[in-house]
C-alpha cells in the first residue's frame, strides 16, 4: 500500500505547520513553566477545525481519517508536545464510542466533540492496573436502569477539563476481566464523580493529568458501550489504533529537537568555525535524522494500514496490530535518544530552559510510557509473530 501524501494531505501538513509556527510555538515555553491547561490552544484548534479531522462529516467532522490526524499531531508536536496531546487525548477518548457506540450515543455526543466544543477523556489506568489492563478494580453494578460505579482512576489526561469521560469498569468479578468489563460514557457533573490529585509532571506540563474518584456514580444503562462483558475488546482495539498518534507525536518531538540542534550547530562557533563542521557531531546528526525518518515511515505505514478499516469490533489483522506497536516502540525510543542528543549538541545551553531542547527531552519521555510502555509494545509485537 502506498502511503505517499496526497496533494490535500500535503496542503494540510503545510497549513498546520504554519499555524504551529505562528500561533503555538511562541507560548510553548511559558505553558511549560505555568503547567496550566492551555485553553487558548484549544481555541486555536477549534478555530482551525482540527478537532474534527477524524470525525465523520455527518457529525460535523471533516472525515480526513487517522493518517491526516497524525500529520496534524506531528506538526504541532514539533513545537509544543503539550498542545499536540490535546488532539491525541481527544482521539483516545472518542475511539471507544467510534468503535462500539450506537447511533443514539454518537448522535448525542459526536457533534460537540467534532467541533471541540466539548473535550473527552479516557478513564482506564488505575493505581494497580497500568500495563496490566486486566487488573481493573473499578466496579459497575447494575441497579435497575442504571449502573452504579465505584473506584479510582489515576494518570488520566484532561479528565478535569472534559465534558465526557469513557470509564472502564468491571461488571462481573466472577469471571476474568477479559469477559467481565464494560465501558461507560460518564458526563461531567454526574453526582459522585470528582477530580482528585493533579499530577506535577516531568514533561507535557501544560497537559493536565489527574485522578478520578467515583463514589456511587449512577450512570444510565443506555450509556454502556454495546453491553456488559464487551469492554475488554473495545479497550484493546482502542489502544491498537491510538498508539499510532503517540508514535507520530514522538516523531514530531524528535524532529523539532533535531531542527533546532542543526540550526544551533551552524551558528555556534568553536575553534574558529561552526561546530556543525566537526565530523563527530555530523555523524551524530546523521544518525539522528536517519532514526527520525525510519520512525516516521513506520508510523505512516501503520496509519495507512488503518485507512479503510471499519471502526467496529471486527478483529484487526495481525500485521496491522504489529505495525502499530512497532511504530510506537521505535518512535518513542527514537524521540528519547534524539532529544537527549540534541541537548548534548547544545552543550551547556541545552541544559537551560532558555533553549527548547531540554523541554523536548522531558516531553519525549512520556511517549515511552503512556498508551503502553515500550516493554508492553514488545509483548504486543511478539504476540503477532
Amino acid at each position: 500500500m502506498s502511503y505517499d501524501l496526497t496533494e490535500e494531505q500535503q496542503m494540510l501538513k503545510d497549513t498546520v505547520a504554519r499555524i504551529a509556527k505562528e500561533q503555538i510555538a511562541p507560548g510553548a515555553e511559558k505553558r511549560d513553566e505555568e503547567a496550566k491547561f492551555p485553553w487558548d490552544m484549544v481555541e486555536v484548534l477549534r478555530e482551525n477545525a482540527l478537532f474534527g479531522a477524524d470525525f465523520p462529516e455527518k457529525y460535523g467532522g471533516s472525515e480526513m481519517g487517522l493518517f491526516s490526524l497524525c500529520l496534524i499531531i506531528e506538526e504541532i508536536a514539533k513545537v509544543c508536545a503539550s498542545t499536540s496531546i490535546i488532539l491525541l487525548v481527544h482521539e483516545l477518548g472518542t475511539t471507544p464510542i467510534m468503535i462500539a457506540g450506537n447511533d443514539e450515543q454518537k448522535d448525542k455526543y459526536f457533534p460537540k466533540l467534532a467541533t471541540g466544543e466539548h473535550l473527552v477523556a479516557f478513564g482506564l489506568t488505575e493505581p494497580n492496573a497500568g500495563s496490566d489492563v486486566s487488573g481493573l478494580k473499578t466496579k459497575a453494578i447494575k441497579d435497575g436502569d442504571h449502573y452504579v460505579i465505584n473506584g479510582t482512576k489515576t494518570f488520566i489526561s484532561h479528565a478535569d477539563v472534559s465534558e465526557v469521560i469513557c470509564i472502564a469498569a468491571r461488571t462481573d468479578t466472577s469471571v476474568p476481566a477479559t469477559k467481565g468489563t464494560g465501558i461507560f460514557i460518564v458526563e461531567k457533573g454526574t453526582p459522585g464523580l470528582s477530580i482528585g490529585k493533579h499530577e506535577n509532571k516531568l514533561g507535557i506540563r501544560a497537559s493536565s493529568t489527574v485522578e478520578i474518584i467515583l463514589e456511587d456514580v449512577r450512570v444510565p444503562a443506555a450509556n454502556i458501550l454495546i453491553q456488559e462483558g464487551m469492554g475488554f475488546p473495545i479497550l484493546m482495539k482502542t489502544l491498537d489504533l491510538t498508539r499510532i498518534p503517540v508514535a507520530v507525536q514522538a516523531v514530531g518531538i524528535a524532529q523539532g529537537a533535531f531542527d533546532y540542534a542543526v540550526q544551533y550547530t551552524k551558528e555556534r562557533t568553536q575553534f574558529g568555525k561552526p561546530i556543525f563542521s566537526f565530523q563527530g557531531l555530523q555523524w551524530m546528526m546523521a544518525d539522528m535524522i536517519t532514526q527520525i525518518e525510519a520512525a516516521r515511515q513506520l508510523a505512516y505505514k501503520a496509519a495507512s494500514l488503518f485507512e479503510g478499516l471499519p471502526r467496529n469490533l471486527d478483529k484487526l489483522p495481525k500485521e496491522t496490530v504489529r505495525y502499530s506497536a512497532m511504530a510506537k516502540l521505535f518512535a518513542a525510543e527514537t524521540a528519547m535518544k534524539v532529544t537527549t542528543d540534541a541537548v548534548q549538541l547544545l552543550g551547556g545551553y541545552g541544559y537551560v530552559k532558555e533553549y527548547p531542547v531540554e523541554r523536548m527531552m522531558r516531553d519525549a519521555k512520556i511517549t515511552q510510557i503512556y498508551e503502553g510502555t515500550s516493554q508492553i509494545q514488545k509483548v504486543v509485537i511478539a504476540s503477532t509473530l
